[in-house]
């Protein structure tokens, strides 16, 4: 029989301790607490009734049967680093932490990776490397987010321009369906066309279609040594610019902004030396084989140049070069020390990245709040932080405003509500504008044939 660790479990919960491995179930409010919320810090998050730690797919299976069977809600959880709130638990939900299904197996032969989805990104991609081969999908917190996580938010990342997000490498899966079914998805082949893709049904459905107990990965020959180039700009609008003339013609394999805001918050963090006046910062890399690397930065350089750039610096050293990428990953801990932030994730065609970018200015403005900038900025996916206290009520009511403006102008300018974070619980009241009716409606469909009790992460995505 299974235990707990409280000395007074609900009395409903016995047959779920039962069916489970010794210290599988957590049930007392303190040790359930760090299971509550995600990066997000929902502030409705809820108390739940227990947290299951399963170690196997029929540990999973197991808990959904018994959640189905007393119509419990399930959040499925991955390492709580998510930003939209997807995790967030509900008051008398059963949270599935899959912390514990950490394993990673590498086939070199098929290039492929079987991991199970408590494995970290650092880990997939540290197993990889030992075969000389590169899972490329790079989240800038790749070091503490899941791969669960990551296929469940079709995550991306600062080398996604070049090659790709999660769904891209993603060849198969198990998955716990909300019944306690399990089924195996695809497998280690590059190409199949059989049946429907139900694989990619379930990248990105953000824990509400199934919970996903293992994945295929495929991987890639290891990335080339990159070269790097960093430029700064008195105004977004020549950064921006620059961004649209470099993908017009060349695919870079990194091309990052990072606004003044994210500048002097990185600078204060590291002093590293940083251009404080600067309006934007470029971090951009090469990864060409040969000597089209070097032709392709030194393109690159004076396109820089012909939109005003007050520096351009390059380098082929890597360690100095993953210096610049580090200071780039370190925005969103660097902007968490000036307040609380809202953070947003919407992404447009590129061609209207300096549209996007000048709305967020003129929303900052007229909300008068901090909203600081940070790019994926090679394919359009920004991330805007709103900066605020939340002890002043009416810095939050405009901080809350500027969220919600923000969302509309990357909808009006042909865009998405998220390029890669999730809808989760945050934006679900905008996906409604963004999908259309119809599409809304045909996503609630699959929603409902799946998961027709609703007890798969309810209030994450779809309504509760």
């Amino acid at each position: 029989m299974g235990t707990m660790p409280t000395t007074n479990p609900s009395p409903i919960l016995a047959a779920l301790i039962a069916a489970l491995p010794p210290d599988s179930v957590i049930s007392d409010p303190d040790g359930m607490a760090g299971y509550r919320w995600d990066r997000a810090l929902d502030s409705n998050a809820g108390t739940p009734l227990a947290v299951v730690r399963p170690t196997t797919t029929q540990d999973v299976q197991a808990t959904v049967r018994f959640a189905a069977e007393h119509n419990i809600a399930v959040v499925p959880r991955g390492a709580g680093s998510g930003l939209s709130g997807g995790s967030s638990a509900l008051d008398g939900c059963i949270v599935v932490s899959l912390e514990r299904m950490r394993a990673v197996a590498v086939d070199p032969v098929t290039r492929t990776a079987v991991a199970q989805p408590g494995a970290f990104n650092a880990e997939v991609k540290a197993a990889a490397a030992e075969h000389g081969l590169w899972y490329p999908p790079d989240p800038s917190s790749f070091e503490i987010c899941s791969i669960g996580g990551n296929v469940a938010t079709n995550a991306g990342g600062l080398c996604c321009v070049k090659y790709g997000v999660t769904s891209d490498y993603v060849l198969g899966m198990t998955v716990v369906l909300a019944d306690g079914t399990s089924v195996s998805l695809g497998g280690p082949r590059l190409k199949d066309a059989a049946g429907l893709s139900l694989t990619k049904l379930f990248v990105g459905s953000e824990g509400t279609l199934g919970i996903i107990t293992e994945v295929t990965l495929r991987l890639v020959p290891a990335q080339r040594p990159a070269s790097t180039l960093v430029a700064t700009f008195p105004t977004l609008g020549d950064a921006t610019q620059t961004v649209i003339d470099i993908t017009r013609s060349m695919r870079p394999s990194m091309l990052e902004l990072m606004d003044s805001v994210c500048i002097n918050a990185v600078e204060d963090l590291t002093r590293m030396g940083l251009d404080r006046s600067a309006a934007a910062m470029l971090v951009i890399q090469s990864d060409e084989p040969g000597g089209t690397a070097a032709a392709e930065i030194v393109r690159i350089g004076e396109l820089c140049e012909a939109n005003n750039a007050t520096e351009v610096y390059s380098t082929d050293d890597p360690e100095e070069g993953e210096a610049f990428v580090t200071a780039r990953r370190m925005v969103l801990p660097a902007i968490e020390k000036l307040g609380t932030i809202l953070l947003e994730d919407v992404g447009v065609p590129v061609s209207r990245l300096g549209d996007l970018v000048d709305g967020i200015g003129e929303i900052s403005r007229n909300n008068r709040i901090v909203v600081s900038v940070v790019a994926h900025a090679g394919d359009g996916n920004t991330h805007p932080q709103i900066v605020f206290d939340p002890a002043d009520p009416d810095q939050q009511k405009r901080a809350e405003t500027a969220f919600d403006e923000i969302m509309g102008l990357a909808i009006s300018l042909g865009g998405t509500i998220t390029g890669e974070h999730g809808v989760g619980r945050l934006k679900r009241a905008w996906l409604p504008d963004y999908l259309g009716e119809d599409a809304m409606a045909l996503n609630q469909r699959i929603k409902s044939a799946l998961d027709p009790l609703n007890i798969l992460n309810p209030g994450s995505v779809f309504p509760a």
